[in-house]
This record gives C-alpha cells, sequence and structure tokens, in this order.
C-alpha cells in the first residue's frame, strides 16, 4: 500500500510528459506548412519573431545590421531573466551561446531549427537550456540570397525542398569567405554588433554539405587551430563533439562525424578523407584566434529536407545541453586562452617565431570506422573501368584524416604594430575587428623589423572579387621613428593572434593577401624594384617616453 502513491505519481508525471505543448498556429514554420515542400523566405522570418515575442517574457529581439538590399537581419536573444544588453549579459556571468543558420542562403535547415528550438525553448519542454546560459540566435543571416528563390540552385539537395535561395549576398560575395576583409554590410554587422559587442563564448554556424556521399546523417568540425591558443579548440574537438556524437547515436540513432571530402578518382575504398582550410576568412576558424569556441555544422545534401531538419535540431539541441551543463568550464577555458595569448606578447615578443602559412596534414589518429555509401566497378563499352554509386551504406577500418595545420611559414612575434597615419584604413579594420588601437602624440622610436618586399605575385583568376595577393622577401632588423599621428597596436590584448594573422605581410589569409596594400605597392614600382612593407613590426621602445590618445 505504502508504494501505490508513488506508482500514482509515476502515473501523473507519465501523462504529463506525454502531452505536447499546443503552438497557435502563427508559430507554424513554411516548411511544416508546405509538406516540407518550401522554406522559409525573410518576411516569413520577421512573422514568427513577431508572433511568438508576446507570448513570452525571455525573449529579446534586435538586429545585427541590414543587408546590401537595405534588409533587417534580425537577432534573438534568449535567456531566464530577460536579456536586453550586452552588457546585462555580461554581469549575468553566464556564457553567450551563438546560433546562426543561412549564411549559404541555399542551406537552409539552419534557418528553420533555430526557430524551432526558440519555439521549444520559450514555449515547450526545452526551456531548462536557459538555466546558465543565454542564446543568440540570428536564423535568416544572408537575408538578399535568401529570398532569391529558385529550383535548381542546390542539384545535391534533389530539389528538396523545390526552392532554395542563392549561396551569395547582394553583392555577389560568399559570405563565410569574408572574415578578414569585411566587404559585405552583413559581416560587419556581425563582428561589431554580435561579436565584439555581445561577445559568444561558442558559436555555432550551421550549413548543408554540397560534397561527398559520406555515410553521416551530419558532419562536424571545430574552428581549426593553427594560428590560436591550444584550449578551446581541445576542449570542443576531443571532448565536446566526440560526447554529442555519441548522444545524439544513443538518443537518436543518428551518426556523426567529423567534416570532409574524398575524391574516388585518388583511391576507392577512400584512403583519405580532407576537411576545409584553416583559413579565419571562414568565421568558425576566425573564432579560435578571437579566444573563443566555434562549431561547423553541415548536414548531409543527399537526404531529405525534413531528415535534414531533424539531424540539425538534434546536433543544435545537443550542443546546447552541453553548453548548459558546462556553462563555467566553457567561459575558464576561453579566459585562459585569452591570459596565455597576452602572456606570450609580453614574455615572447622579438624572441618566437609563429606560423603565418600552413598546410593540410594527417592528423594522429585515423577515421575509423569511416561510414561512405558504397561503389561498385564495371567496365564500360570501351573497355575503361569506371565507377558507379549504389546506394548501400558501408564502412572501412581506417581511413587516413586530413584536419590538422602546420606551419611553413614562420614570422618573430612582435610587442606590436606602427601604422603611418597615411593607412587610417588599416588601423580603422582593425578597429572594426576589436582590436584597440592607440595614436601616437609625439614622435616616438621603436626597436623592430621591417620586410623587405622582393616579389609581390597576384592569382590569375579573382576570387570573391579580389586578385589574391603574396609577397615573398626578407626582414630586416632597423630602427623605426614612428611621428605624431601614426597608430600603434600593443599587440598584448585579448585579439593579439587575430591581429597578427592579419597583419603580417606573408599571412596566407592576412590583409596584404586581400589586396589592401595593392595601391602603395603598385605606387612605388614593385613590378620593377624592392619596397619596403610599410607596417613596422616593433619588439621594443626607445626609452624616450611618449603620450598616446
Amino acid at each position: 500500500m505504502r508504494k501505490l502513491p508513488i506508482l500514482l505519481l509515476l502515473i501523473i508525471y507519465s501523462k504529463a510528459k506525454s502531452q505536447q505543448t499546443i503552438f497557435p498556429e502563427s508559430l507554424l514554420l513554411t516548411p511544416e506548412k508546405s509538406n516540407f515542400e518550401k522554406t522559409s523566405t525573410h518576411t516569413d522570418v520577421l512573422q514568427f519573431i513577431a508572433a511568438i515575442q508576446p507570448l513570452t517574457n525571455n525573449m529579446y529581439v534586435s538586429s545585427i545590421g541590414k543587408s546590401t538590399m537595405g534588409k533587417d537581419i534580425p537577432m534573438v536573444v534568449l535567456a531566464n531573466p530577460k536579456i536586453s544588453s550586452p552588457a546585462e549579459a555580461k554581469a549575468s556571468g553566464k556564457p553567450v551561446i551563438y546560433i546562426q543558420g543561412n549564411i549559404h542562403a541555399g542551406e537552409v535547415e539552419g534557418k528553420e531549427v533555430t526557430m524551432m528550438l526558440m519555439r521549444d525553448i520559450l514555449l515547450g519542454d526545452k526551456s531548462s537550456l536557459l538555466n546558465n546560459q543565454i542564446i543568440v540566435f540570428v536564423p535568416i543571416y544572408n537575408t538578399d540570397g535568401n529570398d532569391k528563390m529558385a529550383k535548381g540552385l542546390r542539384p545535391t539537395q534533389e530539389n528538396s525542398p523545390l526552392e532554395t535561395g542563392e549561396r551569395e549576398n547582394g553583392q555577389g560575395l560568399d559570405l563565410n569567405r569574408d572574415g578578414i576583409k569585411m566587404e559585405a554590410p552583413e559581416t560587419a554587422g556581425l563582428i561589431q554588433n554580435l561579436i565584439t559587442a555581445w561577445d559568444p563564448q561558442l558559436s555555432v554556424d550551421l550549413h548543408t554539405t554540397n560534397g561527398t556521399w559520406h555515410g553521416y546523417s551530419l558532419t562536424w568540425a571545430p574552428g581549426y587551430l593553427s594560428g590560436g591558443q591550444p584550449g578551446p579548440y581541445h576542449f570542443v574537438n576531443d571532448q565536446m563533439l566526440p560526447f554529442i556524437t555519441n548522444e545524439v547515436k544513443e538518443k537518436n540513432g543518428l551518426y556523426f562525424g567529423p567534416f570532409g571530402d574524398y575524391n574516388t578518382r585518388e583511391a576507392w575504398p577512400p584512403k583519405n578523407f580532407y576537411t576545409y582550410n584553416h583559413h579565419p576568412r571562414y568565421l568558425i576558424n576566425q573564432f579560435g584566434l578571437r579566444n573563443r569556441m566555434s562549431i561547423l555544422s553541415e548536414a548531409f545534401a543527399h537526404e531529405r529536407f525534413y531528415q535534414r531538419i531533424n539531424t540539425t535540431y538534434s546536433f543544435v539541441y545537443e550542443i546546447l545541453s552541453y553548453t548548459n551543463t558546462h556553462a563555467q568550464d566553457i567561459i575558464r577555458i576561453n579566459k585562459e586562452a585569452e591570459t596565455a595569448a597576452i602572456k606570450n606578447v609580453v614574455d615572447n615578443a622579438g624572441k618566437i617565431q609563429k606560423g603565418v602559412r600552413f598546410k593540410m596534414v594527417p592528423t594522429n589518429k585515423p577515421l575509423a570506422p569511416f561510414k561512405t555509401y558504397d561503389y561498385i566497378r564495371y567496365k564500360k563499352v570501351d573497355g575503361s573501368i569506371a565507377l558507379l554509386k549504389t546506394g548501400r551504406v558501408v564502412q572501412y577500418d581506417s581511413v587516413t584524416y586530413f584536419a590538422a595545420f602546420k606551419d611553413t611559414v614562420q614570422a618573430t612575434l612582435p610587442r606590436g604594430y606602427i601604422i603611418p597615419a597615411a593607412f587610417a584604413n588599416i588601423a580603422e579594420h582593425a578597429k572594426k575587428h576589436g582590436a584597440t588601437v592607440t595614436q601616437l602624440e609625439k614622435k616616438t622610436v621603436f626597436e623592430g623589423e621591417q620586410f623587405i618586399v622582393e616579389n609581390l605575385t597576384k592569382a590569375t583568376r579573382k576570387f570573391e572579387g579580389h586578385f589574391m595577393a603574396s609577397a615573398e622577401g626578407r626582414f630586416e632588423r632597423t630602427q623605426k621613428v614612428a611621428e605624431k599621428g601614426d597608430y600603434m597596436i600593443d599587440l598584448a590584448q585579448p585579439l593579439a593572434n587575430l591581429i597578427f594573422y592579419m597583419l603580417e605581410p606573408q599571412s596566407d589569409d592576412g590583409l596584404l593577401c586581400w589586396n589592401f596594400f595593392d595601391t602603395y605597392f603598385e605606387m612605388n614600382s614593385i613590378a620593377s624594384q624592392q619596397v619596403v612593407y610599410p607596417i613596422f613590426k616593433y619588439f621594443s621602445e626607445k626609452p624616450s617616453g611618449k603620450k598616446r590618445k
């Protein structure tokens, strides 16, 4: 008899758990209303946000800016209690977790999943995700590309949904290649009004792959470790992502794995699997240089739209569950990375070398097992042997995973950089990224080195509107007399690694690479003579004293 009340409670609890929340019709999403044949327009997203906002006290709505075509890029902040400003977020002591959808407007699952999660967190059974964190959603980052819908723009998605938007923004730029040059208003708004303002401790970028027929419903990658501090990368790559991968398999029967592609022309069965590159032009990689964590999510293009939504939802939910549980660990690890970056400059300026160019190399462990759709060999009429993909998923015991990066060119870590007043655009660009830049009030002498450009090469094909540049030359130890009005960047600041990567002349993704100095080099006849790179790297300051604004 004593067991009866407990049994009754269990029955009541079971019934309560089985009762789903009833949402108003206004909160149904375009895919749900169209049998998953359509995806949401910019107007649909704004209408959803407007419909859910009056129903909750835990939601703040703002914008990170306007697109090229003048469309607002909505930002939604979920917190309990409600948070309405970066200052309030910082004062709360909780980490900000940023989830971004639709950077490529043909890859639409992230857009829909962010709205589903808003609905479930604010009005459904996922409210506990706000216990220890603040969640910022930007569901439709590429607003312009999103509404240029047509059939056939994503052939690997096999018209599921029937129409999608374009990959590029209103300028024709790939927003996921704009992280350093920051030419798009979307990128400038994101970095200045969200990344530097709200300071997310972890960011997640939601995509759909258009590559290999691997055997996973979703693949992932951390922000790759090249010039940044190792702590955030290793926490995400070695602990967080393996744990989540196991969780979705155990809970949902879904198979996730590391992101990459193989080439059947190289070998079959596949011997090598290659991730994407390390460059901080990709926002996910840039976060590592900012001492923050990040995750790339790539749904599998060849699954149906509703399946891609399911896998992306499962992934993001498990990420948010993990960050909610490990909130203070994430803050601590990022802070330790920030402190280490500054200490490295203070202790080692002028003494150590850091990588500025990198190549992809294998990781220490192969992928085992590795899941993929199988191919069969057949003989063509002309006698040649070809491969044909089957509908059968197989697995192989060992595939070499190329997802590490080794430096091929190094440069001395300076205490900082001197930017001549004539190059105010460079100083302003660094400021827009969040760097602290000061201006000299008097002539000051610095000890350091200058780079002599012996050869400047330009790509023959345009990439993202640029003929990418590369400089070869030598460093010379010398003094620099900086004039009043020149700009100074002391690297003993949180963004030390990002600034170093942007300003080093031989960086494989720096400002020189993106043609910021082309006019200067051409005016100084780089084709016929050597030219001094205008940014001076200093190791110390002559002890004459100075004042700065």
